[in-house]
């Protein structure tokens, strides 16, 4: 696949990096780091390199970064990017009302989508996931989303610090009944006790859920920062300053958010506003490195799987997570042998390519 090379700087040109990202990073949560892991580990065994690479395809415990915790932010960072995009485009067509209309529609149908995905109502109400991935995606998009309707470039700065520094002031301050204040130790920060008291149904982690109430608030921090990436990404800037403005941003975000580790941990289950940096900077400049690659060098070579699974992302992360792909893999393999452990999930992987590949040929792109 060798599609014609698009205009990187008209705000209306489709950005085939953003499709390649966005499949880059879904490969890896559908199949690609369990692959990878095992196939590493079977072929070296006892390489303590090989152990510690691997250990970058499992999220940390509770404080820290590996690699595996940035598939989720930088999905939500990517789909602030496509909103810089979308949103302007929608509100030139349809106008503001239209524009709010869809953002709080998608919102809903994303939340739905989540809830299904979590089980539904299957096991009672009592038991339904209210808040997960889909959900926080829908409604930290849509906020985000509504928030560039009414500010500019630099009160969404504004906005995003407030929150930053509004949910660690909240965090620092607020006490916990029967723990005091400043304590980010799991179940005994105000955020998972806000979830044991308000949020109701199954949570994730026992009485609190890593998708929780109060964490929803850094988490439109983290599209927010995708929104003004996309906005400077689609501007009017030669290619090169827009990847150099990037990888000095990112850098800038990284070096920002370990800063304030010490202070404020970097913890994904909590996604505290030094996380939100930490993510929002390796996602600037993986932004920059695919935009440089795709989209100004036109460089296609070996990135057309991820092409394929960045058109429908969301379709494949539903098929996948329903076991569509894992179901029809155990259909066609036979019991293997040990040493060919592997094969069932690189046999997963291929069929859910396939599938990315047909969509694609078809030109079916099944978006909410």
């Amino acid at each position: 696949m060798s599609p014609a090379p698009l205009q990187p700087s008209a705000p209306s040109a489709r950005l085939l990096s953003l499709d390649a990202l966005r499949g880059f990073d879904m490969c890896w949560i559908l199949g690609l780091a369990t692959l990878t892991e095992q196939v590493l580990m079977r072929a070296f065994p006892s390489s303590p390199i090989v152990t510690t690479i691997a250990t970058q395809f499992d999220h940390v415990d509770w404080a820290g970064f590996h690699f595996f915790d940035l598939i989720f932010p930088l999905f939500l960072f990517l789909a602030g990017v496509s909103l810089a995009i979308a949103v302007p485009r929608r509100m030139a067509r349809d106008g503001r009302i239209a524009t709010i209309r869809h953002l709080l529609t998608r919102a809903a149908i994303l939340v739905a989508l989540g809830i299904i995905y979590s089980g539904g109502i299957k096991n009672g109400w009592d038991q339904i996931r209210w808040l997960g991935v889909l959900q926080r995606i829908g409604i930290a998009s849509a906020a985000a989303g509504l928030l560039s309707l009414g500010f500019r470039a630099r009160g969404l700065i504004a906005t995003t610090a407030t929150l930053l520094i509004g949910y660690f002031l909240l965090l620092r301050f607020v006490p916990v009944p029967g723990i005091g204040t400043g304590n980010d130790a799991e179940g005994m920060n105000l955020t998972n006790h806000l979830d044991s008291i308000w949020l109701p149904g199954r949570k994730y982690d026992g009485d609190h859920d890593p998708e929780g109430i109060l964490s929803t608030l850094p988490a439109i921090a983290t599209a927010l920062l995708g929104i003004l990436a996309g906005k400077w990404i689609t501007g009017s800037a030669s290619p090169l300053r827009k990847a150099a403005a990037l990888i000095v941003a990112g850098l800038l975000l990284l070096a920002l958010g370990w800063a304030w580790h010490p202070f404020f941990p970097v913890i994904k289950k909590l996604w505290t506003s030094s996380f939100v940096l930490v993510a929002a900077g390796w996602s600037a400049i993986l932004l920059a490195l695919f935009y440089t690659l795709v989209d100004v060098l036109g460089w296609r070579r070996g990135l057309s799987p991820f092409l394929w699974v960045g058109a429908n992302p969301i379709a494949l992360y539903l098929c996948s997570g329903f076991g569509f792909f894992r179901i029809i893999s155990e259909r066609l393999l036979f019991q293997t042998d040990s040493s060919y452990s592997w094969l069932p999930t690189a046999m997963t992987f291929a069929l859910m390519l396939a599938t990315a590949q047909w969509l694609h040929r078809r030109q079916i792109f099944l978006k909410v």
